[in-house]
């Protein structure tokens, strides 16, 4: 055993990993539909903002501190709580936490104040990290030899739920209001409560430390795992500027060039689910040529994608290009770093998720908030240059740093 895992797996730490129960079909889409409908609630709002200003009488930058409060949660979450993971039985965990992923969108729909709605969407993010816990559970059941693939089909399912969640939202909230679209996600939390618990396998926890080791070992990792740091740096970028195009598009199509609405804003993110067909041939592309591979391409096309939306994004066929390009770069490198972080310490999979994962929302936090600033300031050509800026740092990243 090498001394990166040996510090991990320390007699107070790791206890034999159990076996694997089997991985059928109908549970890696079980998991992929449990991933897209939980990270939904991540991201309902964000065609809703200009919508969620007016009802609080909040400008543009304002009201898209919404969105910021729960991608600041689900990062919370991420941190303090996917480590659990590895420690107390996954199942149980997630089936609390949907129950109180439930409660905080009731919350966010009767939210009388916007302060109140921001509080509500940090607990809506804490809670709502349910997928990081399922992403690890699945690359621990599939064979070494396929764990790219499913990861990738299990990414997929979240993918689609990330896209296809700005596209009913913007939907809902022209017909029915914002305030129920979180009414709808609190109900759809409850229902897949009761099939989770019926279908969903137990998972053994591989920790018998405490808490507080549990989260000392995530420093030992991020020291240790060159690979991880990369990842993770090379994600919070990525995500960065992903997240600069998703929180500045519904007020640049309700802005005097195009004059849509919020269904216009969210059927954008129809068409962005076109990238998340990718997540299955990135995971396989993984598995045969290797992570680094398909990360690169994934950066390149991140960095293409904003040269078209900076030049062509007065037009709407070139917005549509450029989300389908965006979303497929960015989904590929992630899908792929995933899978390269799973294979460093295979006793720890949560825990590197966790690393992973929670630079991964820093980045989409500070993307989120840039983005506002960048459109409050410099319009749509300063979000195109904030966008390309972060993809071309994810590529300094990924060929310089820790490869010594």
């Amino acid at each position: 055993m090498s001394d990166s895992h040996s510090s991990i797996s320390s007699p107070s730490g790791i206890s034999p990993h159990p076996p694997a129960p089997a991985l059928s079909n109908a549970l890696v889409w079980l998991m992929a539909l449990t991933c897209g409908l939980v990270v939904a609630n991540i991201y309902y709002n964000q065609p809703l903002l200009a919508s969620i200003g007016r009802t609080f009488h909040k400008t543009d930058s304002g009201a898209s501190l919404a969105a910021t409060a729960t991608q600041v949660g689900y990062t919370l979450g991420m941190l303090f709580v996917v480590p659990l993971g590895d420690m107390l039985e996954r199942k149980r965990l997630m089936l609390l936490m949907l129950l109180g992923a439930a409660g905080a969108m009731a919350l966010a729909a009767w939210a009388p104040t916007f302060g109140l709605l921001a509080a509500a969407s940090v607990l809506i993010g804490i809670l709502s990290a349910v997928p990081q816990l399922l992403v690890p559970m699945a690359a621990h059941l599939a064979a070494e030899a396929e764990r790219g693939r499913v990861v990738g089909r299990v990414m997929s399912g979240l993918l689609i739920g990330i896209l296809l969640s700005r596209t009913v939202s913007g939907y809902v909230g022209l017909h029915l209001g914002w305030r129920a679209m979180f009414e709808i996600g609190a109900g759809l939390m409850v229902a897949l409560v009761a099939l989770l618990a019926w279908q969903l396998p137990t998972d053994r926890p591989t920790f018998t430390g405490t808490y507080a080791s549990l989260m000392k070992s995530l420093g030992t990792l991020i020291r240790e795992q060159p690979a991880l740091r990369r990842a993770a740096l090379v994600g919070a970028f990525l995500f960065a500027a992903f997240s600069v195009f998703w929180t500045t598009l519904a007020f640049y199509l309700e802005g005097p060039r195009f004059h849509y609405g919020s269904d216009v804003a969210g059927f954008f993110g129809l068409i962005g689910a076109v990238g998340a067909l990718a997540a299955p041939l990135a995971g396989k592309t993984a598995d045969t040529k290797g992570p680094d591979y398909t990360i690169g391409l994934g950066i390149l096309l991140a960095l293409g994608a904003y040269a078209v939306l900076g030049f062509g994004g007065i037009y709407v066929a070139g917005l549509v290009l450029g989300v389908i390009v965006l979303d497929v770069g960015v989904q590929s490198a992630h899908i792929s770093n995933q899978s390269l972080i799973f294979s460093l310490v295979p006793e720890a999979r949560s825990r590197l998720n966790t690393v992973y994962m929670t630079g991964y929302f820093t980045g989409g936090s500070l993307g989120s908030v840039l983005g506002g600033l960048a459109w409050t300031h410099g319009g749509w050509p300063g979000v195109c240059l904030l966008g390309a800026g972060l993809a071309g740092a994810a590529f300094l990243v990924s060929r310089f740093y820790g490869r010594g």
